[in-house]
């Protein structure tokens, strides 16, 4: 958000707070927002924290209002909602902390606490659709639906891979995988929330609670037990998913044994629809918009389809199993994947285009600007030469002036790579910046990448020139 947005943010929150019985300061802090637009922050007010929200949406914004009340009033295990602008653009919550079940995950509460959220997400499935129905802004899970996902999956991950395929053969198997999908009988419908993933289910002394439902509508509920289950990145083993689905099940068809099976007799398609559509999502928000989740969840979302098509589910949909093959073969896919070492990411770019993204998601490591430095590109001579060139290295080591640069740097940088090391963290990125990420950039990125081979042998270094692109 721009300083004027976060000013518009805290009268608005001020406002609200009043309307809350509030009328003292208060302190507002930016929380780290994952996909959506929505910008988040937490409010510090006479002793209590709260959660604003503003949404550039105002319809999503109603709706997740709304949606939260009727489902809180029905005992759903979501936040309570205690204020809303009259635009609803912008609204206030309970805190519910900081912990998410994802976080969690490798924790020895695991087990427990997705037994626990299956039974609650049971629960807000099966709560009367009269009492939410009328908040959904997306219209009924059908046909149109599933072939949009189908669609997105071909349009935004096959097609920006440079997959082949027969676009007539393909959208017939579309077509077989949506009628298995309508198949599912109607008294398998609930509240389908959507999303329902890890990361949207915090832990509160209370228990999970689910947030980001604002897409809730009408719909097959294995969706959402498939969803969470076969998430990208949670790593359950078959083993655990097939335990806590069976577990889930059950509680939905009220130990009906006979049901159960039926439920489970469409899994494999579900399963199957659900990876292609977040295969789709992944290719839009990583491969396109360079979302750092989303191209770390991409290789997950791939084994999860690698194992699909070992099982043999994709035999009836020929077409798309071709083209799944092709992807879950990739090797030259350039999403970000970590080898279970250090991984150290040295880049050079220019300071015109911008800094790149951080693919690992941690947001973290050094940046250094190269341009107090005599500038070899002010010159003919080197104009069309980079960093790598033997007569920009002779210029700039003949100045003296790169020496005590790359000295400093590496004062800074072998203690964190060592303390790294030592505490088995997953990530570093050291980024050099100049002008036009063409000559000192590269030339100082080179140097720091050939000192960390020599003096950190163990770590899975990677050099990537961002405005000359030479990985190595």
């Amino acid at each position: 958000m721009t300083e004027t947005e976060i000013k518009d943010a805290r009268a608005a929150f001020a406002f609200l707070l009043s309307e809350m019985g509030f009328g003292g300061d208060f302190n507002i802090s930016p929380i780290a927002g994952s996909g959506s637009d929505r910008c988040y922050f937490r409010i510090v007010v006479e002793g209590r924290t709260f959660i604003g929200t503003f949404v550039p949406d105002a319809v999503e914004g109603k709706c997740f209002v709304k949606m939260a009340r009727d489902l809180k009033s029905a005992a759903a295990s979501v936040p309570e909602v205690f204020a809303v602008s009259a635009d609803y653009h912008y609204y206030i919550q309970e805190d519910l902390g900081t912990i998410s079940l994802f976080s969690v995950l490798s924790s020895p509460e695991r087990d427990e606490l997705v037994r626990e959220t299956m039974r609650r997400l049971v629960q807000m499935q099966k709560i009367p659709m009269d009492i939410w129905h009328d908040d959904c802004v997306s219209k009924d899970f059908g046909r149109r639906q599933v072939m949009w996902d189908l669609n997105y999956f071909k349009y935004e991950f096959l097609k920006i891979r440079n997959v082949i395929f027969d676009e007539d053969l393909l959208e017939n198997d579309f077509v077989r995988l949506a009628d298995r999908i309508m198949e599912i009988p109607s008294y398998f419908n609930g509240f389908m929330m959507r999303d329902c993933q890890s990361r949207n289910v915090m832990i509160t002394d209370d228990g999970p609670v689910f947030i980001d439902f604002q897409g809730g509508r009408l719909g097959p509920v294995l969706y959402d037990a498939v969803s969470f289950l076969w998430q990208a990145r949670a790593g359950f083993s078959d083993s655990f998913r097939m335990e806590m689905l069976g577990y889930y099940c059950d509680a939905f068809c009220n130990g009906e044994s006979v049901k159960t099976q039926e439920m489970l007799t469409y899994l494999d398609d579900m399963v199957l629809f659900r990876t292609i559509q977040v295969l789709g999502a992944y290719g839009y928000r990583g491969l396109v918009q360079r979302k750092a989740h989303f191209l770390l969840s991409i290789p997950s979302a791939l084994a999860n389809l690698k194992g699909l098509l070992e099982k043999g589910v994709l035999n009836r949909y020929q077409e798309l199993e071709n083209a799944c093959k092709k992807i879950v073969d990739d090797s030259s896919g350039d999403f970000y994947i970590t080898s279970g070492r250090l991984r150290v990411d040295v880049f050079s770019f220019s300071y015109k285009v911008g800094y790149p993204d951080d693919l690992s998601g941690n947001g973290g490591g050094f940046m250094f600007d190269c341009r107090a430095m005599h500038n070899p590109g002010r010159y003919a001579a080197y104009r069309n030469l980079t960093g790598r060139d033997k007569e920009v290295a002779e210029f700039l080591e003949t100045r003296g002036e790169v020496k005590a640069f790359l000295n400093n740097v590496q004062s800074l940088t072998d203690p964190a790579i060592e303390r790294y090391l030592s505490r088995g963290f997953s990530h570093l990125q050291i980024g050099f910046g100049c002008t036009g990420g063409q000559h000192r950039s590269v030339y100082c990125a080179e140097k720091t990448a050939d000192h960390i081979r020599k003096t950190f042998p163990e770590v899975d270094l990677h050099l990537t020139h961002v405005q000359h692109p030479i990985k190595s």
